[in-house]
């Protein structure tokens, strides 16, 4: 069907010629300006092509050539790229060139926030070829303004990293802190970094701070019940809550995480040992661990010999099942199963739970002794928990 027989037909061929003519007017006049005329004109262009089109609600639908001096990085960045890394990705974008912008918030002050990309940021600012290749200047797309808050942008870039299943713990311990004194839920927390309730409790737990246990619905999360004391921000040495040595009611022991000889030994890990060992295999080292008496018996004095800061941080805490923590530290320091994998106490009879209990009561009572302190029933051992905690 012809123009002639479709008017409708002629009028779209005649709004592309026309938006074809304006196209090429406006690329001639950007040709004719400088470079710091030609990369705001062409941003110009973007932001009206970007507020007019289908996609205008998706960030990467707008990437804007931005100066570099007026883009920071955040503060709170949890990933880590190793030198090697660093080095890699310098050759690629030096040989590859720029192919994913940085992820931005736009600040109230005209400077921009990264968000994601804190490492392709460091490239375009601190590579002098690359700078000078960029005009000084970085790609960045802005995520929706609708995530205004700290809180959100942190949110944000846990998200982006998660997604790619890179960040440090540490910083990730930090960073729920944060949002914790923000009073984000530990549900929204979960549901909004991509965690569930135990990895939020165990990064809670490496920060040292009291005051995180205090939400009930953590403490049904992880089966190592219980709450530390109250602790006054005044007697907090950093803003992340760090309690280092201290003896805050003159029974309860903090150590920081980084004191602690669980985590280095994966304590805290989500996934098996070894990369031949499912789940089940775990659950399944657990319980046979934990049928074994004289394995039992040697994992758990190798906990209160080998581990003094962590057991210190632990066991002196009255409100926790110190009676689970102990088994699952046992059967950590003897095989690296993980915490997570405490379900393994399900698979054994009534009968082998109990005894089971009793043996790590046992060693908890001679860790009691050995530290001058006064020895524990199971009900004060456990701390108000559940019987199935390991």
């Amino acid at each position: 069907m012809s123009a002639v027989d479709n008017p409708s037909r002629w009028v779209n061929m005649k709004e592309q010629s026309d938006i074809h003519q304006h196209t090429q007017l406006i690329c001639d006049a950007i040709a004719k300006m400088d470079t710091d005329e030609q990369i705001e004109a062409l941003n110009q262009v973007r932001r009206a092509l970007h507020e007019c089109g289908p996609f205008r609600n998706e960030p990467v639908d707008l990437v804007e050539w931005i100066p570099a001096n007026s883009v920071l990085a955040n503060d709170y960045n949890p990933n880590t790229v190793a030198p090697p890394e660093m080095e890699l990705l310098y050759v690629s974008i030096e040989q590859d060139g720029y192919t994913q912008p940085i992820v931005s918030m736009n600040g109230d002050d005209g400077m921009r926030e990264v968000i994601d990309g804190f490492h392709r940021h460091r490239v375009g600012r601190e590579k002098d070829d690359i700078s000078a290749r960029i005009a000084g200047h970085l790609p960045l797309v802005s995520i929706r303004s609708t995530q205004k808050d700290k809180s959100d942008r942190m949110a944000a870039t846990i998200r982006h990293n998660r997604a790619r299943g890179k960040h440090r713990v540490d910083a990730m311990s930090e960073i729920v802190v944060e949002l914790k004194r923000r009073n984000w839920t530990d549900a929204k927390i979960a549901k909004n970094l991509g965690m569930d309730q135990d990895e939020v409790l165990r990064l809670c737990q490496m920060s040292g701070i009291a005051e995180l246990f205090s939400d009930e619905d953590f403490s049904y999360a992880w089966d190592v019940e219980g709450d530390t004391v109250n602790v006054d921000d005044s007697e907090i040495k950093d803003e992340f809550g760090v309690c280092s040595d201290a003896d805050m009611d003159g029974e309860r022991v903090f150590h920081t995480w980084d004191e602690w000889e669980c985590y280095p030994a994966g304590f805290y890990d989500e996934h098996p040992p070894s990369p031949d060992m499912t789940e089940d295999d775990c659950r399944d080292v657990y319980a046979d661990f934990l049928r074994d008496e004289d394995a039992f018996h040697k994992g758990l004095n190798r906990v209160i010999d080998e581990w003094p800061n962590s057991c210190a941080h632990y066991l002196t805490n009255k409100r926790m099942n110190r009676i689970a923590w102990l088994g699952q530290a046992s059967v950590c320091i003897e095989y690296g199963i993980p915490s997570r994998f405490r379900g393994g106490f399900n698979r054994l009879t009534e009968t082998e739970q109990e005894r089971a209990d009793q043996i790590a009561l046992e060693a908890l009572n001679k860790w009691m002794r050995r530290n001058g302190r006064s020895e524990l029933v199971m009900g004060e051992a456990r701390g108000g928990g559940k019987v199935d905690l390991y």
